[in-house]
């Protein structure tokens, strides 16, 4: 008996010698992120049946369990990128809202300013000085256009770094997880079946700072493996092979970054299918905001140069000539994709009796093998087809012979408006404030007052706003957006909050819990040493009665 009772004894101080040592792992984890709380499930060892029934032979160690909950960590990765999205677009977008609202950089002032001095040439044709002024704020508002079309282009190239550095990150992480789930396979195997809950935290980890980049799926294969998805189901991790990322050039523009999935030595670009975190809305940013903004900032400039030219040269200057063009303006801008494989040449230019009805949208133009389609790239709509040429939203668009079936073209009308645009006038005399049936009458301001008459015309949008109205809504647009950006940050930084204390609650570490448990196993450990110690002369004693 005194031997039975040295085993239970013995499996006692052994379980809770383990028990002590799980309390211990969790009290220096306790700052570690990530890390979830593990807890000693104990029971009892098979019985020894004796003549008088069965006989207990004390406690073992049943397994190591992890405090984990899929519902609560899917939450948390959700949350935690959403959080990571509205707050990268937020950040973009109050950027571009605080440069084109700005009242002394922004375009607003600038118009004013170049129609004021129209309206001083108006009120004092013959003047040198008002018509010096008017050249040299011309001259300005060019200035104006082409800073902000610059300082958007710089934030465009931003970006492109922004994708190359998070898609390095994507692919260090995946690398990473990838090579956790090699390490819990091998483990799990190797332990008959008993998870290492270490390296689970550490692989939950690296997916929780995945889903801060890019929005991911994941789902957990039989042998503890875990694959992660993106977008509409791309493999990012198959148990242990990562598929990288890569950044490649737009098929149209070489200085436009998209991103592709490597996969068999192929890439797929899968630009459109990635969301959330702070990749997917740096992408949204881009598609959203960047691009609609360069477009409008493009739209009015060539709104503005090509209504101006068109009054302009319907009057004459001071020495009796007919009026020039005032602005010059950069041509539509078209490109063609890198895989056409046609020799067609697509030329584009404006519309300039129908200019009212220029949009801030691009084109993709494409060829079928017998009918050219000209479709939005904002929603997809087909917006013209047939043999052309296409005369459509303030364009006219021609395609020359050698189209080959599959080719395929993007027309930005109004992308380099801004950063084409310049004051061609430099002689004060050749304002042109005179109609022409007034070439006796040096001093007539008939034209002058029509060039004024701009400012407020309306010669946008469909002949529906002005070009200060046009401006007052991009930046409603990029406020509004701003706004809502800001707003779901604050929104998703409180379920957030949520989300980590939820987690928290069940994995994290409770040091005045742990305190318990560890005072709670020692007095069990004591207890059990009693008991070895009552075994130990309970057997002396009996060697002892033998002895004699």
């Amino acid at each position: 008996m005194a031997i039975g009772l040295l085993g239970t004894g013995a499996s006692g101080l052994q379980a809770f010698q383990r028990a002590i040592a799980v309390v211990g792992h969790n009290i220096s984890n306790a700052n570690t992120e990530g890390y979830s709380r593990q807890r000693v499930e104990l029971g009892t060892r098979a019985a020894s049946f004796t003549g008088q029934g069965f006989i207990g032979n004390g406690v073992q160690v049943q397994s190591v369990e992890r405090l984990f909950d899929q519902f609560v960590t899917d939450n948390l990765r959700s949350t935690t990128s959403s959080s990571a999205r509205y707050d990268t677009m937020a950040m973009l977008a109050s950027r571009v809202s605080n440069l084109l609202g700005d009242a002394d950089a922004g375009l607003g002032a600038g118009l004013e300013s170049f129609f004021n001095a129209v309206q001083g040439v108006a009120d004092d044709p013959a003047s040198i000085p008002a018509r010096q002024l008017l050249i040299s704020e011309s001259d300005s508002l060019v200035s104006r256009f082409r800073s902000l079309d610059s300082q958007l282009d710089a934030l465009s190239r931003e970006v492109n770094g922004s994708l190359t550095n998070m898609v390095s990150d994507i692919n260090g992480l995946t690398s990473a997880i990838a090579d956790a789930n090699r390490r819990i396979v091998d483990a799990t195997s190797q332990g008959a079946g008993a998870v290492p809950n270490d390296l689970l935290d550490k692989r939950d980890a690296l997916i929780t700072r995945l889903s801060e980049l890019v929005s991911v799926r994941t789902v957990e294969q039989d042998d503890g493996a875990v694959n992660v998805f993106v977008g509409t189901g791309q493999p990012l991790v198959t148990r242990f092979l990562a598929s990288p990322l890569q950044v490649e050039r737009n098929e149209f523009d070489a200085s436009r970054l998209e991103i592709g999935l490597v996969s068999g030595g192929v890439s797929a670009q899968i630009t459109e299918q990635l969301t959330g975190g702070r990749l997917g809305a740096t992408l949204d940013f881009r598609g959203q905001t960047l691009d609609p903004a360069r477009n409008a900032l493009g739209q009015i400039a060539v709104s503005l140069a090509t209504t101006f030219n068109q009054q302009h040269q319907a009057g004459m200057d001071l020495d009796g000539n007919n009026g020039a063009a005032f602005f010059s303006i950069a041509a539509p801008e078209v490109a063609g994709s890198s895989a056409n494989s046609g020799s067609a040449t697509v030329t584009v230019s404006y519309d300039s009796a129908n200019i009212a009805d220029l949009t801030s949208d691009d084109y993709t133009l494409s060829y079928d093998g017998s009918v050219w389609s000209l479709n939005r790239t904002s929603d997809g709509q087909t917006v013209a087809s047939g043999a052309g040429p296409f005369a459509v939203d303030g364009l006219v668009i021609s395609m020359g012979a050698g189209a080959v079936a599959g080719d395929r073209y993007r027309i930005a009308p109004t992308r380099k408006g801004a950063m084409g645009m310049a004051a061609v006038v430099s002689d004060p005399r050749a304002i042109a404030a005179a109609a022409p049936a007034a070439s006796a009458a040096p001093g007539d301001n008939s034209n002058a007052r029509r060039l004024a008459d701009l400012q407020t015309a309306l010669t946008m949008e469909g002949g529906t706003t002005d070009l200060q109205g046009r401006y007052g809504q991009l930046i409603a647009r990029v406020g509004t957006q701003t706004r809502a950006a800001q707003t779901a940050s604050e929104a998703q930084a409180a379920l957030l909050s949520q989300a980590q204390e939820s987690r928290d609650a069940l994995s994290g570490v409770n040091l005045d819990e742990e305190a318990a448990n560890l005072l709670r196993f020692q007095q069990a450990y004591q207890a059990v040493a009693q008991v070895i110690s009552v075994a130990n002369s309970t057997f002396q004693t009996l060697l002892n009665a033998v002895g004699r």
